[in-house]
């Protein structure tokens, strides 16, 4: 993944802007959290107005989101906050609508936001994904076990979602009220977090309150870390969540990456060979976001650019970001592809 190291940042002190791509009805506002200029991945926080109402449709994109606040009807269904989706690409969900309002944490992880008017599957689907809960009720909270080695006792989880290919996993996190850990840490995985009520501390970054959120890449230290009167929140991470414990908070990242690999040449002498072989090589040109359906023009080809099938196709597309407020995370970028 291509998002910048983004923490800490809070989605209260900016404005939500109008969602202008295409598909999508009026009475939507949107906070970018992080991007991918890339893919045009990102995390957004939503808005719906009151009234608003969504074609039934599907998006090129994998789709994940949870309830903030309010309430959404989902086809016959009436969902309220804490409702997570999981939704696969091409999967497509029923009519969406709010009449009072609701606010939700969508966070499309393989495209940019598209929504595509439909009331069938895309063929190509992996329907059997899809799931979602009312995570908030109708899960336990468990010990957070499923990081090796554990984090000190007093913060727990949920978990709502997980890979088994590349061990990405998504899940509610809470920290019970007086909750520390005194050592710092690192992970091989990029880590994203946003606070769904409550504030929690780290030594490097300050407080992190309701509405707080951080995309963390690899290698990173953070911590020691707390929470005076406790929070939830929803976590994700990329690939396994290994939890590279040390005291020292003066560690670089790529110092930290050539611990984590030296692990990995004692346990996989091949697997460090290819990690410490490979590199980013995609080139790089301004482009603005609003622009990508515009320059893709009508007859863009999406199937093709979502699901490769051995054809030739190309895939153009550009991103612009940024935050306001205290920091400033501007870039563009275009890029194409061509597969034969």
């Amino acid at each position: 993944m291509a998002r910048p190291h983004i923490e800490p940042f809070c989605d209260r002190d900016v404005n939500f802007k109008n969602m202008l791509l295409p598909g999508f009805g009026r009475g939507m506002g949107y906070k970018m959290l992080s991007l991918d200029n890339d893919t045009g991945a990102c995390s957004m926080t939503v808005q719906f107005d009151g009234g608003y109402s969504q074609a039934p449709g599907f998006s090129w994109s994998e789709l994940e989101m949870i309830v903030i606040e309010g309430e959404l009807q989902v086809g016959a269904r009436k969902v309220r906050k804490g409702h997570y989706f999981f939704v696969p690409a091409g999967y497509a969900l029923p009519a969406l609508s709010s009449t009072g309002g609701a606010q939700v944490l969508m966070m499309y992880n393989t495209g940019e936001p598209s929504h595509v008017e439909a009331t069938e599957h895309h063929p190509l689907s992996q329907v059997d994904l899809y799931h979602d809960i009312d995570s908030y009720m109708d899960i336990p909270w468990a010990v957070g076990n499923v990081t090796k080695p554990s984090v000190a006792s007093g913060c727990m989880i949920k978990l709502l979602n997980y890979n088994p290919i590349s061990h990405a996993m998504t899940f509610l996190y809470c920290m019970t009220p007086n909750f520390y850990q005194d050592n710092i840490s690192y992970h091989d995985c990029a880590e994203e977090s946003y606070h769904l009520w409550g504030t929690s501390w780290m030594m490097q970054f300050g407080d992190l309150p309701s509405g707080g959120y951080f995309w963390r890449p690899a290698y990173i230290n953070h911590g020691a870390f707390a929470s005076e009167f406790g929070c939830i929140a929803l976590g994700r991470t990329d690939s396994k969540l290994f939890n590279h414990f040390h005291y020292n908070p003066w560690t670089t990242p790529v110092e930290n990456r050539a611990r984590s690999a030296a692990r990995i040449y004692q346990r996989d002498p091949l697997l460090y060979r290819w990690m410490m072989s490979k590199d980013h090589n995609h080139p790089h040109s301004p482009q603005d976001f609003e622009q990508t359906m515009a320059r893709r023009g009508p007859d863009y080809d999406h199937a093709a650019a979502a699901v490769s099938d051995g054809k030739e196709h190309h895939h153009w597309h550009g991103h612009h970001h940024r935050h306001d407020g205290d920091h400033d995370h501007s870039h563009s970028h275009e890029h194409g592809h061509r597969h034969d």
